[in-house]
């Protein structure tokens, strides 16, 4: 189910469909890549910046602004990572790329490494999706085969040597500076920022990081003109995003959705509304590092400015709908027992506060807790947000902060000095 028109989209979505190298190639594929060699990585970059590509991992940094960063290197020799590790749970959009249009994808890096300068490559897949790395492995060989990869590219004297390269199951590696260490055969653990890597990279060397929906933007772009792009969205953030939508809703899966649309359009359009004869109760949007918000706040726009004056972090795309039948205090549980495990252990904010945080609720659920703790829960979530070393800690805390804004009359609820009995107790 898709709202949007066939020429519309920039990803051709549909469920149970493999687009292989020759339909690629019917409808248009590499058409961009052969325009993007033909006019220049200058001109091309252009194209990219006119049309206001941001990052869709999480970030939303913009994506011309980073190749021009690596173009600015002094160093020849240059990197490029796509980073398709994708372990935020509920988000499927990148397997979905992998698995269904993996030629859009290799187009999309071959596009970017050429405008950045980059001559060698990787694709860091994480473990658990082995169908994707099989496919990507399968694509890499035929479009090397047919001259879209590998030494002098379509005759063009551009080369771009890509490997595949298989995470070990850490979601940490999804962290840019993690990522690379773990490329570079070291632990997955994420560095000191600056410098970027984007100035010392992988081995030291510029390295081009973007997601995978980033990259699989790129060709449509290209092909199509920056103003096409920007025919969709608004103003400040054009084009499409990739939802991921699951949880209490009629219909769930992948949507390709115009930025500008309220979250709560997308859940009535796209997902059909809440199940029948429930009522929406809260919404996580951007994965387990995202927000719980409540229906009210379904009506911001999808909007990266529009979210950030709610406090709302789009993230990956990932929205996750709890109808009133669900535990705030459980949901929220789950994510933090989530980040508890995949928490490295380097630094104490993260690694003590979750674990603090996490006999809280064990405790608020086990109605043995106090207001009290309440009080402590939000003092350890600030801490958890502003000390952690790296983004993981530092969102580990947004569905605990959320959940505390909006729904702290649950948390009180579960507290034994809040029912009537201790009341009564304290009195007698």
């Amino acid at each position: 189910m898709n709202k949007m028109l066939d020429d519309d989209q920039i990803f051709n979505i549909s469920p149970g469909r493999h687009v292989d190298l020759d339909h690629h190639c019917q409808n248009g594929g590499y058409s961009a890549l052969a325009k993007a060699l033909a006019q220049g990585p200058e001109t091309s970059l252009k194209e990219i910046s006119d049309a206001g590509l941001r990052g869709r991992g999480g970030a939303a940094f913009p994506t011309a602004e980073k190749i021009k960063m690596l173009r600015a290197n002094t160093e020849k020799l240059r990197y490029i990572i796509c980073n398709a590790d994708e372990g935020e749970p509920g988000t499927f959009k990148d397997r979905f790329i992998m698995t269904h249009i993996p030629f859009q994808l290799l187009e999309g890096i071959t596009i970017a490494a050429f405008m950045a300068g980059a001559s060698e490559g990787y694709i860091y897949v994480r473990h658990e999706y082995p169908e994707a790395q099989k496919i990507l492995r399968e694509s890499i060989e035929e479009a090397e085969r047919r001259g879209f990869l590998g030494e002098n590219i379509l005759g063009s004297g551009f080369s771009l040597s890509l490997k595949l390269f298989s995470g070990a199951g850490s979601y940490l590696c999804g962290e840019e500076t993690a990522l690379i260490s773990s490329i570079e055969g070291k632990k997955g653990r994420p560095r000191l920022k600056p410098p970027y890597p984007t100035q010392a990279g992988l081995w030291q060397k510029p390295t081009l990081i973007n997601n995978v929906e980033t990259l699989a933007n790129i060709p449509k772009i290209i092909e199509k003109s920056a103003s096409w792009y920007r025919s969709f969205g608004t103003p400040d953030s054009p084009g499409t995003k990739l939802i991921s939508l699951s949880g209490d809703v009629q219909n769930r899966g992948l949507f390709e959705v115009p930025f500008g649309m309220t979250f709560a359009e997308i859940i009535s359009e796209y997902g059909g509304g809440a199940k029948t004869g429930k009522a929406i109760k809260a919404v996580n949007i951007g994965g387990a590092s995202g927000v719980l918000i409540p229906p009210e706040m379904l009506f911001t726009p999808l909007e990266y400015l529009a979210c950030s004056k709610t406090g709302i972090t789009i993230g990956s795309g990932a929205i996750f709908v709890l109808d009133d039948t669900r535990s705030i205090l459980s949901n929220v549980q789950n994510r933090l027992r989530f980040f508890l495990h995949e928490s490295c252990g380097k630094c104490t904010p993260c690694r003590e506060g979750l674990r603090q945080a996490n006999l809280i609720l064990d405790r608020l659920l086990a109605g043995e807790a106090v207001r009290q703790d309440v009080s402590t829960l939000e003092r350890y979530t600030r801490a958890i947000q502003e000390a952690s070393f790296c983004g993981l800690g530092q969102a580990a805390g947004n569905s605990l902060r959320s959940s505390l804004a909006y729904y702290r009359d649950e948390y009180l609820a579960s507290c034994r000095d809040n029912k009537p009995s201790f009341i009564e107790e304290e009195t007698a």
